[in-house]
């Protein structure tokens, strides 16, 4: 029995089974038209999508032509009217012959964008996979190409992950055209240049680096464009598989490169320097370098009044202040802390947990967890059903619970807070993180009391320190500490107070003039008091 398996071992310099065996291992395309379209069918399996049409021109007919195209990811009726209608015409029959008919109708028949000839069978199979259609001709070893991308496609609709009440309403789709489209809108300057790549070996995902010449930062675009010709990968579906390739530093919880789905959002970073990279399927772009209190700050902030985005800028950081040490807080004061409670609430708290059979710790650590599977449970089921069972299970379950006296109310309210306040985070990547790490705050909360909340507290203060996004500090412009870029880090001044760029992130540092605040009149007097006075001499 082993010398069986052991003689089913491939070879080590075995052909692989998709190598063609009618003679067409070469690189180059064949002048036989019927040797080309087998050696397609061939290679493609003979799908059923891949649509072969002849074609026969010339005066007599005698000249026969294919196209070839993927149906589904082509534009059926641009193919029809441009193609197919201006090859099969009478007019340039009489100057059609074998010997320059690709050149006749590259450039006198082809009404389409894009017409290029090749020679090679990577580059027919690439130009296929695109949603290109393919012109082969017999007696010729060349091909031409012409760009005919098109079917079905999301069209442009609301952003689902980061709403705003004041603002555009437009967000980003899956195809990469119209994401670059929708920048290059808000953002009219040749000084926004784009780079193309192809990730992956096998799904050639289009990925585009976008940044503002003159203002980015040549280092940090040099850095980026380095990292993504380095990614080695068989697939990319994504532009999460993008992020955790390039990414300074994968054991951390805190998100290194922000990600957005709006293009206002991404007009905002590029002007402050940052570069963005689109990634074909994907509706969300990536923004780098990225820093902490950028995943605080909204689209919506400044929008509105200085004084109304910093209020609610604060509010946030208190927010996920409390998503992170609420039940910490708990369980120290509950467990090691009761004389820094007043007499009368410690006393109400030990009487709700009097029947409760578990310390602090484990009551804060099953909550959590049941609250951690309602919330998975409620995302993953269908919407007609998933907001329903979430409130339900969690009213329910909660209910039931204290009744059986396996938690007690003031733990209850103190978890369903803290849900509340981590869905105020604008970021869903930081909220995840401040999901993570307050079970490390509850274990330094059941050791220590706040002795253990104070260490596990600096120690993610050093973590963050130490973090580095494309070489930006991850807590620039705090640590480091730049007062010219504070004013628009936890509080927002006025519009024309932001004279200076991040320093850090961008080479042209100046974003505006001087002297853009407002002008008070020389005269107080209302403007309508004169017209008044005229209305009355005249009565």
């Amino acid at each position: 029995m082993p010398s069986f398996f052991k003689g089913r071992k491939p070879k080590k310099n075995q052909q692989p089974d998709s190598e063609p065996a009618s003679g067409h291992s070469e690189d180059h395309i064949q002048e036989s038209l019927s040797d080309n379209l087998e050696f397609i069918k061939q290679k493609t399996g003979n799908s059923s999508d891949v649509v072969i049409r002849h074609v026969k021109m010339g005066e007599k007919s005698t000249i026969q032509a294919a196209i070839v195209y993927i149906e589904g990811i082509v534009d059926d009726q641009f193919i029809q009217e441009f193609l197919l209608q201006s090859m099969m015409k009478d007019e340039h029959k009489e100057t059609l012959n074998e010997h320059d008919a690709l050149e006749v109708i590259s450039d006198n028949m082809m009404t389409v964008g894009h017409v290029s000839s090749f020679d090679t069978w990577v580059d027919l199979f690439h130009y296929l996979m695109e949603g290109d259609t393919v012109v082969l001709i017999d007696g010729i070893s060349k091909a031409l190409r012409a760009c005919t991308k098109g079917g079905e496609t999301r069209s442009i609709s609301e952003s689902t992950t980061q709403m705003v009440v004041r603002g555009p309403k437009g967000a980003f789709t899956e195809t990469i055209s119209t994401n670059t489209a929708m920048v290059r809108r808000i953002i009219k300057t040749p000084d926004l240049w784009m780079e193309s790549f192809k990730v992956g070996r096998v799904t050639k995902t289009d990925v585009n680096l976008m940044y503002i010449h003159g203002i980015a930062n040549d280092q940090v675009v040099k850095e980026v464009r380095e990292r993504l010709n380095k990614i080695d990968i068989d697939s990319i579906l994504e532009s999460g598989y993008i992020e955790q390739l390039i990414e300074d530093q994968t054991m951390t919880p805190f998100p290194t490169i922000f990600n957005t789905e709006r293009p206002d959002v991404v007009a905002g970073n590029l002007f402050e320097g940052r570069v963005a990279i689109f990634v074909d399927g994907s509706p969300f772009v990536l923004i780098a370098p990225a820093v902490f209190i950028q995943f605080f700050q909204s689209a919506e902030d400044y929008y509105a009044r200085f004084d109304i985005a910093t209020s609610i800028r604060l509010l946030r950081i208190l927010m996920f202040t409390i998503s992170l040490i609420a039940p910490a807080t708990f369980v120290a004061v509950t467990t090691f802390h009761q004389e820094m409670v007043p007499t009368t609430l410690i006393v109400a708290i030990a009487a709700q947990r009097e029947s409760v059979p578990f310390p602090a710790f484990v009551e804060a650590l099953l909550m959590e967890i049941t609250f951690e599977i309602l919330r998975e449970a409620g995302i993953r089921l269908p919407k007609a059903i998933g907001s329903a069972v979430s409130i339900v299970g969690a009213l329910v379950i909660g209910q039931a619970a204290v009744q059986a006296s396996i938690v007690s109310p003031a733990m209850v309210i103190i978890v369903s807070m803290t849900a509340i306040a981590s869905f105020a985070t604008p970021s869903f990547d930081m909220a995840i993180s401040a999901r993570l790490i307050r079970f490390l705050f509850m274990i330094g909360a059941a050791t220590f009391g706040f002795y253990g909340i104070i260490l596990i507290f600096l120690m993610m203060v050093v973590h963050l320190s130490s973090l580095r996004s494309f070489g930006v500090p991850y807590m620039a412009p705090l640590a480091p500490f730049i007062p010219v870029n504070n004013k628009d880090t936890f509080v927002r001044l006025p519009w024309w107070t932001l004279r200076q760029r991040p320093r850090l992130m961008s080479a042209n540092t100046t974003r505006q003039g001087t002297q853009q605040g407002p002008k008070t009149p020389a005269s107080r007097k209302m403007v309508n008091r004169g017209r008044k006075e005229g209305g009355s001499n005249g009565s």
